[in-house]
């Protein structure tokens, strides 16, 4: 069984896809069934890539959009969500308990320490449990009751996977046991990579894919661009978010704002791009990214990088070998790496290249997919014996 609040209501919708794509990875030797929360414009209950899909209703459908993307950034945008966070808590944890005592179920994989770990050692206290935190519930959500409720998830866990070094040690500091965490990122789907489209017209077309949050740092890449002088760029914004129309309001001219794309038209986007750009920087919050899946894809895509010095970034980008990093929140920095890559395109082919060798052989889904169903098995053989 998996555990997750973010899912597509239909595949392509512009929604992260990498708990799905998973899921597909997972059902290929697994029964598979996935509980998530209902969301505007899917059924109720489907199969899909191998699996079955069970969405549970929180809240009256006309208010009910805490899960509609990121939960921690819906509630920072409308204080008013708090109102359904209850209401979630309890339709998913007794949309597990039934799954449970009907499925039966070798494993849990939960998706999130907070709530679906919380869920699962609550609902199902004998099941092994895999947990994977992808960032926002380790690095934020640190009051001191919800650090206590990660850490008896954390220490009752089958085994733990993170996105990188650094959350590897946060959650071991929390109670984890070492022999027990791994770090293993959400994988990217890199089979319908499109060929690279060749510009020579010199502009240096730029590209951000994220959502409109604080973290995610798109407010210093706009800084940036408007000391980028003396190169013709512009860029384009896949994404949204509470902060887009402060950010849109405040872009300076050759940025557009698109919203939210489907899978397909995002590997369109990459395979235009010349340099895709990924300025994380930690959140007031304390938030920040993990290891974005949009930066493997484009990565997967052959695009040249810049991205944010952070853990997790910084594992899958190796400076000057296939991308570019800089300090996060460094706008000079930035500008820099963008002023190198603008004018010469033999040094974006050889990061672009160089980083879709590395996102091919270390990142792809098929390949994390792998290393998933081997935990899986083990997790089982162990319950076993």
């Amino acid at each position: 069984m998996v555990l997750a609040s973010t899912f597509p209501a239909q595949r392509g919708d512009g929604t992260p896809e990498f708990v799905a794509d998973l899921a597909g990875e997972e059902a290929q030797e697994s029964d598979t069934l996935v509980v998530v929360p209902r969301v505007k414009g899917a059924p109720r209950s489907e199969q899909s890539n191998g699996f079955r899909v069970r969405r549970f209703a929180y809240f009256p459908r006309r208010w009910e959009d805490l899960a509609d993307g990121a939960i921690i950034e819906n509630l920072r945008n409308r204080k008013s969500r708090w109102l359904q966070v209850l209401p979630f808590f309890v339709a998913e944890a007794l949309t597990t308990l039934k799954s449970v005592r009907s499925g039966k179920p070798d494993v849990i994989h939960a998706h999130w320490i907070v709530p679906q770990g919380i869920v699962a050692a609550l609902v199902a206290p004998k099941t092994p449990r895999l947990v994977t935190t992808l960032g926002g519930d380790l690095y934020a959500l640190n009051a001191a009751p919800v650090r206590m409720l990660k850490r008896w998830v954390l220490r009752g866990a089958a085994r733990v996977t993170v996105m990188n070094a650094d959350m590897r040690q946060r959650v071991i500091e929390l109670g984890a046991d070492p022999a027990a965490v791994e770090v293993l990122p959400m994988g990217a789907d890199l089979s319908t990579v499109r060929p690279r489209k060749v510009h020579t017209d010199g502009r240096t077309r730029l590209l951000f894919v994220g959502r409109l949050v604080e973290k995610k740092g798109l407010g210093v890449l706009l800084d940036a661009l408007r000391e980028l002088s003396g190169v013709d760029w512009d860029l384009t914004v896949i994404g949204d978010g509470p902060l887009r129309e402060t950010l849109e309001s405040d872009a300076p001219d050759g940025v557009r704002f698109v919203g939210t794309k489907g899978r397909e038209e995002l590997r369109e986007a990459y395979a235009r791009a010349d340099v895709a750009v990924f300025p994380s920087v930690p959140s007031s919050s304390g938030d920040q990214d993990g290891l974005p899946v949009a930066l493997l894809e484009a990565m997967g895509s052959g695009c040249a990088i810049v991205a944010s010095d952070i853990p997790g970034i910084s594992e899958a980008i190796d400076h000057e070998a296939n991308g570019l990093l800089v300090a996060p929140g460094d706008r000079g920095g930035l500008v820099q790496a963008l002023r190198r890559l603008a004018t010469s395109p033999e040094a974006r082919s050889e990061l672009g290249s160089a980083a879709a060798t590395t996102a091919r052989t270390r990142y792809s889904k098929e390949a994390i997919g792998e290393r998933y169903r081997a935990i899986i098995r083990e997790i089982v053989a162990s319950a076993r014996s």
